[in-house]
């Protein structure tokens, strides 16, 4: 995979999470000191607990910060169905939205963040996984 902007912004030591946020609102413009800061806690599956990937916590906050909500409630299920769409096309391509099944790293521990960090896991499955989410969501919010 070609390395894209949120690849680029994790490279500078920001977690997945913060990565994909923090790609998909420079590109849509948006500067905000609160951005990283906000997405910051759901890194290694919300606070490493292995639960959902933060390249897709990351993703949804950015949907959720884009897209527009009207003053309906099918304005608003639509803007849902949005976080559906992206949920299911993420799982399609990386298989699971778990962190813990993507990576097989305990990261509750201090010794399994020690045994991730120091292995390859970090580049062969969370710089595709935040590759791949930021790919999926500027797909979705570009969408007519």
């Amino acid at each position: 995979m070609e390395q894209n902007k949120a690849m680029k912004i994790m490279e500078q030591g920001h977690g997945c999470s913060e990565s994909v946020l923090l790609a998909v609102s420079q590109e849509f413009g948006i500067e905000n000191e609160i951005i990283p800061k906000i997405a910051s806690c759901f890194a290694g599956g919300i606070g490493n607990s292995g639960s959902v990937c933060g390249a897709v916590t990351g993703a949804v906050m950015a949907i959720g910060l884009i897209v527009k909500e009207g003053d309906s409630m099918d304005d608003y299920l639509k803007k849902l169905s949005l976080a559906q769409e992206f949920r299911q096309r993420f799982e399609d391509e990386m298989k699971t939205i778990n962190c813990h099944e993507l990576t097989g790293a305990d990261l509750t521990t201090p010794e399994g963040i020690d045994e991730f960090m120091k292995s390859d896991i970090p580049q062969k499955v969370c710089f595709p996984a935040v590759g791949t989410a930021f790919n999926i969501v500027m797909d979705i919010l570009k969408k007519p």
